[in-house]
């Protein structure tokens, strides 16, 4: 999204944030690095030549500074963490204080740098097959209804791995089931689990 829309969007996330002043500093930080600001998946996005560089987020906890494609980045400090377990591609630097974002610049700098680099150079993150494997109770239902498996392996790798996540994590066969089918509609829509309706 851009435009007087995108605009709005993005000063309303800065307003209603805990984390203001140090989001606006790293976002300072961004744009004096030559990248264009953007909304996208309810955050200030931030781009090269239209291709997605890094994002902000304001947490309870803490925030951070995350890069789309942040395993390509040099980070000889292990500065930056993976989101979470099933992170193959992002990683983030979080931060508790703006003392961090003020100490750490020159290091930021030279991720968001190296970052647009990557992006312009169209590099690529190799996430291998990735593939994970399906629960027999999406099998099962596949069997029931062909058309949902070609729906499912139409989507995207990320979304179909999505899924495949959250059906892997119901340890119970029900719960499995329940959700498979909790999500069905969404997958015959072509859509991934983080889609708008």
């Amino acid at each position: 999204m851009s435009g007087p829309e995108a605009r709005e969007r993005i000063e309303t996330f800065f307003a209603a944030t805990n984390w203001r002043k140090e989001l606006e500093a790293l976002r300072a930080i961004l744009l004096d690095c030559g990248l264009s600001e953007d909304f996208k998946w309810r955050s200030p996005c931030y781009t090269v030549n239209d291709g997605n560089v890094a994002t902000l987020w304001g947490f309870k906890e803490d925030f951070a500074l995350s890069f789309f494609k942040g395993v390509l980045l040099t980070d000889r400090n292990k500065m930056l963490v993976a989101p979470g377990d099933n992170s193959r591609s992002v990683r983030m630097a979080r931060f508790v204080s703006l003392k961090e974002v003020v100490e750490r610049e020159d290091a930021l700098r030279s991720f968001i740098l190296e970052a647009m680099e990557n992006e312009k150079a169209g590099l690529k993150v190799d996430l291998g097959d990735g593939e994970l494997d399906y629960p027999a109770e999406l099998t099962a239902a596949f069997e029931a209804d062909p058309k949902l498996q070609r729906a499912f392996e139409a989507l995207t790798p990320g979304r179909r791995r999505g899924y495949l996540l959250t059906f892997l994590q119901a340890r119970k066969p029900e719960t499995r089931t329940a959700r498979i089918e909790k999500h069905a509609s969404r997958i015959l829509e072509g859509k991934g689990l983080h889609d708008r309706p």
